[in-house]
């Protein structure tokens, strides 16, 4: 079957001030894959990451050119113009960072709360919207007698599923992870390292990662960041 192309970037240039981060870059990003964006320190992955969902443009001084094209329910949109409303963006094209971030509340309050920024009100849809995300994250059978307890008591794996949860619960249909595993020990990030693979057939990921040999159990793509250009790695076929 011909792979179904979700995400279209043609001559993408990104600078701040002077500093030119990303020039004339190319690349498209398939449905149902996972991508990984490599790269040394300092060459503009998560910058790369911030532009698909306009996290950028509270940057002084940034300046984005270019056409980027996100295609959400058969229609194409720019993250970069926008053509939706920011926080629309941003349920669909959700991101998950390198430090867990779980909100200083309950576990339950932090599944709950990007659920009444969207303005769902019904319980019942919620609790259901809830169990689910929990459950695709592999962590509803941890949680779900804790409901109540502050998030930050979690472990670090815990944590990061919870926020990926957290993603989830909005039904994106993008989900970028900036070193979703970079802060948790190798039992954690091996179970994170499945939990994307499950993913990818619900929603399109971008993985950035340091860590090789995770990037070649996981990634259906791998694309590498050097000099403001962005490249298919070419031992990706090896």
């Amino acid at each position: 079957m011909a792979l179904k192309e979700k995400i279209i970037i043609k001559n993408l240039r990104f600078q701040y001030g002077q500093n030119l981060v990303l020039d004339n870059i190319h690349a498209k990003f398939y449905e149902n894959e996972i991508t990984a964006i490599i790269g040394d320190s300092g060459q503009g992955k998560s910058t790369l990451l911030h532009i698909f969902n306009c996290m950028w443009n509270d940057i002084p001084d940034a300046k984005c050119a270019g056409d980027v094209r996100i295609r959400m329910e058969e229609k194409w949109i720019s993250p970069i113009t926008p053509d939706i409303p920011l926080p629309l963006l941003r349920r669909k094209v959700a991101m998950i960072f390198q430090e867990p971030d779980p909100l200083p509340m309950s576990i339950a309050k932090n599944m709950t709360f990007p659920l009444k920024m969207a303005g769902l009100k019904k319980r019942s849809i919620i609790e259901e919207k809830i169990e689910n995300a929990l459950k695709q994250a592999y962590l509803w059978e941890e949680v779900k007698d804790r409901m109540k307890e502050s998030a930050v008591c979690l472990s670090g794996g815990q944590k990061q599923r919870l926020c990926i949860a957290r993603a989830l619960v909005l039904e994106p249909e993008v989900l970028l992870c900036d070193e979703p595993t970079s802060s948790l020990d190798e039992k954690a990030a091996k179970s994170i390292e499945e939990l994307l693979m499950h993913l990818k057939s619900q929603c399109t990921l971008l993985v950035v990662s340091h860590y090789i040999e995770q990037i070649k159990r996981i990634a259906d793509r791998i694309l590498e960041l050097k000099n403001q250009k962005l490249k298919q790695k070419a031992w990706e076929q090896e």
